[in-house]
């Protein structure tokens, strides 16, 4: 997709502050440090348009982004990170599923998982929580630069298996290689095209 404009339009905690728009949204939702950020980043040709840290759990909000004037990419606060207070970490579940379920415009979710790691209990649960609703899921395995290309290979396999997914269904993206950008991205058309037929 060619990027003509990308800005941000605003954080939210509750349905009433969601923005008005109607454009359709795709929500990115991972770990903590799985790199959202700089996946959204990669994907607008933007270095700063998502605070990236290297502190999990510094999304704490659901921040909204409108690109090209046609369709608004959400980035959901992050999970799994022990330091994050059990106070604030309980304030954020209700917060993402009220908005995964309550989302008219919402046309597909970006699941993104450590090509590294194999899904671990909370990212089955996300995984088959999202397949319960209904939603539509694009999964990414994000940093596969840090792997060999025979154990990414074998990594996705793996993770598909523990997913019960397609194997070719998983994208694999690096955000210093750029690689799978434009897979993600024709990921995106193909839901948002679908659901507005």
């Amino acid at each position: 997709m060619k990027i003509k404009s990308a800005t941000f339009i605003t954080s939210a905690a509750r349905q009433s502050q969601y923005p008005q728009s109607g454009l359709p949204e795709v929500a990115f939702v991972g770990r903590s440090n799985v790199g959202k950020s700089s996946l959204i980043n990669t994907l607008v040709n933007r270095k700063r348009l998502v605070k990236t840290s290297n502190t999990p759990g510094r999304t704490q909000l659901i921040n909204f982004f409108e690109i090209n004037a046609a369709l608004v990419l959400v980035d959901l606060p992050g999970y799994g990170y022990a330091r994050v207070p059990k106070v604030v970490q309980d304030r954020w579940r209700p917060m993402i599923e009220t908005y995964l379920t309550s989302r008219a415009q919402l046309k597909a979710v970006v699941v993104l998982l450590d090509i590294r790691r194999l899904p671990d209990q909370k990212d089955l649960d996300l995984y088959k929580w999202l397949r319960y609703h209904d939603l539509k899921v694009i999964a990414v395995l994000t940093k596969c630069d840090k792997l060999s290309k025979s154990r990414q290979s074998q990594q996705r396999r793996d993770i598909a298996a523990t997913l019960g997914a397609p194997e070719a269904a998983l994208i694999l993206f690096s955000a210093r290689t750029r690689r799978g950008r434009e897979s993600v991205w024709q990921a995106i058309d193909r839901e948002v095209t679908d659901a507005v037929r």
